[in-house]
């Protein structure tokens, strides 16, 4: 590993522990901790939502949502899990499908699914080099094909159970099924 590489690693190390440490604090209370938090993290927060609703307004509002969500549940975030960025990310992440399941009347087509992926690096593209993400893509290859397809639509499209059992053309039983015992594969393998 040369120096700028180590540096980065080093900068990345101290970003993630200050974050940690920071909401580690707002689970307790501390609204300095939490400013400073918001502060760091509110702007890449908002590129994402902006990104995926495409309505400033709206995503400054989603914005609100998310942090004073991040507010309420700070104590349940857990530092084995993923990085405080990567927790805060999927809480908009998830917030912002919700609204948008809420505003559409009819699903939304795989084109129109492209369109509304984010081009900045999520936390899934920072930890590609990472030993989570290694571990976490030899975990998926050993779940069948259709089940592995199933979960990373699922997760990345934020596609229900209905609308990826529709897609793949097969009972909506088999799909939880499918979803249910790959999650739970997925779990074990990640403990191991």
């Amino acid at each position: 590993m040369n120096d700028t590489s180590r540096n980065l690693d080093e900068t990345n190390d101290a970003r993630r522990a200050q974050l940690e440490h920071f909401v580690r604090r707002v689970a307790q209370g501390d609204q300095r901790a939490f400013a400073d938090f918001y502060t760091l993290t509110a702007s890449r927060v908002f590129a994402v939502i902006v990104r995926m609703i495409r309505d400033r307004s709206e995503a400054e509002d989603l914005l609100q949502e998310v942090y004073t969500n991040a507010w309420r549940r700070a104590d349940s975030f857990d530092p084995e899990r993923g990085s405080a960025m990567t927790w805060l990310l999927t809480l908009a992440r998830n917030r912002t499908i919700d609204r948008m399941r809420q505003h559409r009347e009819a699903p939304l087509d795989d084109e129109q699914i492209v369109t509304l992926m984010d081009e900045a690096p999520t936390p899934f593209d920072v930890a590609q080099h990472s030993d989570e993400r290694r571990r976490l893509e030899a975990c998926l290859r050993e779940l069948e094909p259709q089940q592995r397809g199933a979960v990373r639509e699922a997760f990345f499209s934020g596609a229900t159970y209905s609308e990826l059992a529709e897609r793949l053309s097969v009972p909506l039983g088999t799909m939880k099924s499918w979803i249910r015992r790959s999650l739970l594969q997925l779990k074990t393998c990640l403990e191991r």
